[in-house]
């Protein structure tokens, strides 16, 4: 691409830490989460609206589930929620004895099983020591634990075909996405090795998404751009922001050809960017041509 793509902000509310973008087809409409406020928003793009429901706690991620619930996770494990209603219903808590702890990223993979990761609430409290850890939301709801020993788990995707899981680390001293072999039946990560060391871009490998040329979204956070990545590892285009914390991207729209961008807000960007950033916060929204996404599956459970 010869030139950036316009980019508009379409909900210019100053999230604190906007995140978890995903598009329902079945509302037409872009769900996602401003975490430490503990809010679960739905944004309609036909009306401009955002309605908000409060968790009351800190909400990290979440999968949607055909029948108008979502399973959330929480700072202190996961629910399922009902939009109408508005109840919570306590499913588990995989973290109970690490209340220092927050989910953050998570995604669905094909067979519907929900996958989430922690991180540390204060993330640059415990430099050496990582504490966030990887799980799986079963059919069943039983909850298990893929891997452990991150910073700042994040970056979760999978490829078109659900037979490659992507996961990244955040923290400054990793920023690394890595690539395992997936078998979708038993749920099974292997086969682990470095899909893209971050190090080489401005940004750190923040919220991911899938094309379907089977291309990976990197959102660079504290880089001011988008990174689009072949499935060799290699960048093919670069996207330059108009915030400098981008934190997740979703495709959505009738042909999932619109991308959507969830940020940070003003609190929590560089000293002194602010006039150069005003919408930080918000949520933006662009179109790159001849690329799509792919579609989440809702959880199963």
């Amino acid at each position: 691409m010869e030139k950036n793509p316009r980019i508009d902000c379409i909900l210019d509310c100053n999230a604190d830490i906007g995140e978890g973008a995903i598009w329902s087809s079945y509302h037409e409409a872009l769900f996602w989460v401003d975490i430490p406020n503990g809010h679960l928003c739905r944004f309609d793009p036909e009306t401009n609206s955002n309605k908000v429901w409060e968790m009351g706690k800190p909400i990290g991620c979440f999968a949607l589930k055909e029948n108008d619930q979502a399973i959330v996770a929480l700072s202190d494990g996961f629910y399922e929620f009902d939009f109408q209603s508005e109840k919570l219903i306590f499913i588990g808590d995989p973290e109970m004895d690490k209340p220092g702890n927050r989910f953050n990223d998570g995604t669905t993979d094909i067979k519907g099983r929900f996958i989430a990761g922690t991180m540390p609430i204060n993330e640059y409290k415990n430099t050496e020591n990582p504490q966030g850890s990887l799980y799986c939301l079963n059919e069943n709801r039983k909850i298990s634990t893929i891997m452990s020993d991150f910073f700042i788990v994040n970056g979760l995707t999978f490829s078109p075909d659900g037979t490659t899981a992507y996961v990244s680390d955040t923290h400054k001293s990793i920023q690394t996405i890595w690539s395992y072999d997936y078998n979708i039946d038993q749920a099974k990560w292997s086969n682990k090795r470095v899909f893209f060391d971050a190090h080489s871009v401005s940004g750190r490998p923040d919220g991911g998404a899938m094309d379907t040329d089977s291309c990976y979204w990197m959102a660079g956070v504290g880089g001011w751009e988008l990174i689009r990545i072949t499935p060799k590892g290699q960048i093919d285009l670069k996207i330059k922001m108009p915030i400098e914390k981008p934190t997740r991207i979703a495709f959505g729209g009738k042909n999932l050809d619109t991308l959507y961008v969830t940020s940070i807000g003003k609190n929590r960007i560089t000293q002194g960017t602010q006039k150069l950033q005003p919408y930080a916060g918000g949520l933006f929204v662009l179109k790159v041509p001849g690329v799509q996404g792919i579609a989440l599956p809702y959880f199963v459970g």
